[in-house]
């Protein structure tokens, strides 16, 4: 064994004494202890005078080398992480909070840049008429018979689609909507003048004049609702007296026209 081992077994060996002292006799019975408190460790080497052993405790608290070798204080180390467990089930969710305020209205941003253009749409149906009109004319004076009689006409001022039909004296709606119909005729001398415009087989409304020794112009109109493929168109109507409407081959004094105002969808 080496002598640097020698030195640290004795070291070991004297360091309790060093701390605690080398214990003493027991006074003989009777006598009191004199110098140290209770708790107080004593050094071997102490006088019996207190003052003595005071001077020597100051001089030893002050020289670095005459300090017993206390001991550093050592705490046990525990390492949390073994202590921690395994983790628990996620909790049911809590219950909603009240909502808060609105809060102010921001500023408006700045304008964002301009699209790409899109792509071209699907095309489109076959174009609908939206559209509807006609005014058609008689040169030819007409005298009424029994009953109801037609008025029917001679002369075409506009009826592009062809949605009169002329031989028949009839207005064949092409769409549904609101249409606009005037109906203007002179009457005759001394006979009475009564005609319908009539919506299919209804009459809709009257023009009419009395008996007269002057002719005059009358005319009517009328807004009807008509659906596709109704029909408008006018008729005489003979009751005890003669019933007639004038005109000639020089002017044209009877026009029936006709046009669409809204059209509506089916």
């Amino acid at each position: 064994m080496g002598l640097a081992a020698l030195d640290l077994l004795w070291a070991v060996l004297l360091l309790p004494l060093l701390v605690f002292g080398v214990p003493t006799e027991e006074p003989p019975s009777g006598e009191a202890v004199a110098s140290n408190p209770p708790g107080h460790c004593r050094w071997c080497c102490d006088s019996e005078d207190p003052q003595a052993s005071a001077d020597s405790a100051d001089v030893s608290l002050a020289s670095p080398y005459t300090l017993p070798y206390v001991l550093p204080e050592v705490r046990p180390y525990i390492n949390i992480t073994i202590l921690k467990g395994d983790k628990g089930d996620r909790g049911l969710p809590g219950i909603a909070g009240k909502l808060g305020k609105e809060g102010p209205q921001g500023v408006r941003g700045p304008q964002g840049t301009k699209g790409a253009k899109g792509q071209a749409g699907s095309p489109g149906g076959p174009c609908q008429t939206r559209y509807s009109a006609f005014s058609v004319g008689r040169k030819t004076a007409l005298h009424s018979s029994e009953g109801f009689q037609p008025l029917l006409f001679d002369t075409v001022f506009v009826n592009p689609d062809g949605h009169f039909d002329l031989a028949a004296g009839h207005f064949i709606a092409p769409l549904r909507g609101l249409y606009f119909f005037s109906l203007n005729v002179h009457s005759w001398n001394f006979k009475e003048t009564y005609v319908h415009v009539v919506h299919n087989e209804e009459a809709a409304v009257i023009l009419y004049a009395q008996p007269s020794d002057r002719s005059i112009m009358q005319s009517q109109s009328v807004m009807l609702a008509l659906a596709p493929g109704d029909r408008v168109w006018a008729r005489l109507f003979k009751r005890e007296r003669e019933n007639a409407i004038y005109s000639d081959d020089v002017d044209t004094y009877i026009t029936f026209s006709g046009h669409l105002i809204k059209p509506e969808d089916d």
